[in-house]
């Protein structure tokens, strides 16, 4: 699989590219802290045999790209979006349907505000609208209170894999049962948990990145203004927002709210799924975003 690698503001990023660069380019923007290698090689199969050529990067301070010093040189979202961008001129995509989870689900908007013209559709999953204020529904959470936005606030499963990140690991292998531990919270009740298929995938993102600590830099960093959800009213690329139904992190109607502040915006539900992507959920998911591109192209 071709990879390569892109500057933006004095970061390199690592990036690969699988399928055929002739057909439709979708590009995938992972979660926070995590890599390229959080997208499943069995999903992101199911969209090259769907016709995409699917390109996958690591985010600053994840993976193979660099890691910055987040105290000297602090960074924000716009920074993030402007990544995508990078890695989207690097493989010389003029435009690419854009799929984002969890940290992507905010890129996602914002690229979609800040620069249409790079996107040919968008389906985000895994997140809240720009006008909701996650970091104040999760403090209300973490007091038992009310959340802020009146939306559903991170569930208990949320909040017990916040308290296990903090707790120490001392070798390769207690560090790797803990990303276990981290992926069966949040893949939720839903649908059985598989440590075995989690285990592996950890190791192959631990492989990838040359060690098994979690970055933690992108909790550090600030949301965007609440001030910017006003702005989704004006977004014209064709928006897919995936609700799911298990979502420990922003329970349904999460996604029903951004798609009432975006004009044409459709809500699909998966089932059972959690914040995460077992096996189990990859055939629904993929079917319901390659339908989006395909509507799109039609």
């Amino acid at each position: 699989m071709p990879t390569r690698t892109s500057t933006n503001d004095g970061v390199t990023l690592w990036s690969e590219g699988l399928g055929d660069p002739a057909d439709a380019p979708i590009l995938l923007i992972a979660g926070g802290n995590l890599s390229a290698r959080s997208w499943p090689d069995e999903f992101v199969e199911r969209l090259v045999a769907a016709g995409h050529f699917v390109i996958r990067y690591d985010h600053r301070d994840t993976g193979r790209s660099s890691r910055c010093d987040f105290a000297l040189r602090p960074y924000g979202f716009d920074e993030l979006a402007a990544d995508a961008l990078a890695v989207l001129d690097c493989w010389q995509v003029r435009a690419a349907h854009v799929v984002g989870m969890s940290l992507g689900h905010t890129i996602g908007q914002l690229l979609a505000l800040d620069a249409p013209e790079r996107l040919l559709t968008l389906t985000v999953m895994l997140g809240g609208a720009l006008d909701v204020d996650f970091d104040a529904d999760l403090e209300a959470a973490l007091k038992g209170e009310p959340s802020v936005s009146g939306l559903p606030a991170p569930t208990r499963r949320f909040l017990d894999m916040m308290t296990l990140l903090q707790q120490p690991a001392g070798t390769d292998e207690e560090r790797l049962e803990r990303r276990v531990e981290k992926w069966r919270l949040l893949n939720g009740e839903g649908v059985p948990f598989d440590a075995d298929e989690f285990r592996r995938r950890e190791l192959l993102a631990a492989g990838h990145a040359g060690t098994f600590d979690e970055p933690v830099v992108h909790h550090m960093i600030p949301q965007p203004p609440v001030s910017r959800g006003a702005e989704l009213s004006r977004v014209t690329t064709p928006v897919l927002a995936v609700q799911a139904m298990c979502d420990p992190a922003a329970p349904p109607p999460h996604a029903r709210h951004l798609a009432d502040r975006i004009p044409g915006a459709r809500v699909v539900e998966i089932e059972n799924m959690g914040h995460a992507l077992p096996l189990s959920v990859h055939e629904p998911l993929a079917a319901a975003i390659c339908a989006h591109t395909r509507a799109a192209t039609v």
